[in-house]
């Protein structure tokens, strides 16, 4: 939480020397602890940034814009649903859990043992690049396994 916080913080004076006001109520944090629920939807007029963490390192970090309900709420539980999802990065893992997981409980290893986080912001008020930058920052700040390096 501590990292999330802090980010958000710095991000705010990113987002300045690009001509745009924020303000700390201006995003809704969510943390969900494992075990944790997957989100039923994405909140009407709502954009995201997702995050996942396991065992101390963060392992995914995410975005979504307002008609992006699927990828907020499933698909990275399931390694089919997507080209890009966490189970399809944890399964093609061999470092990871050493075959604890299979394709058959994925979705469950990943709501049981995963923290999330979603970073919530008005897509009325804000712009789809704005979020772009934010996930950028965040994964250059919080280097999760499965992003691009």
């Amino acid at each position: 939480m501590w990292d999330i916080s802090n980010a958000i913080e710095d991000f705010i004076r990113v987002a300045e020397l690009a001509n745009e006001e924020l303000m700390p109520d201006d995003f809704k944090t969510e943390y969900l602890e494992a075990p944790h629920r997957q989100p039923s939807s994405l909140p009407n007029g709502k954009m995201a940034i997702y995050g996942f963490w396991y065992d101390g390192e963060w392992l995914k970090i995410g975005m979504v814009g307002p008609k992006s309900n699927a990828r907020y709420t499933s698909q990275h539980y399931n390694h089919n649903s997507s080209r890009s999802t966490l189970a399809k990065s944890i399964l093609n893992d061999n470092n990871m859990l050493d075959g604890e997981v299979q394709p058959e409980n994925i979705k469950d290893w990943i709501k049981n043992k995963t923290n999330r986080v979603n970073i919530l912001l008005d897509s009325e008020h804000h712009v789809l690049m704005l979020l772009a930058l934010l996930e950028a920052f965040l994964i250059l700040r919080l280097k999760p396994r499965y992003e691009r390096k």
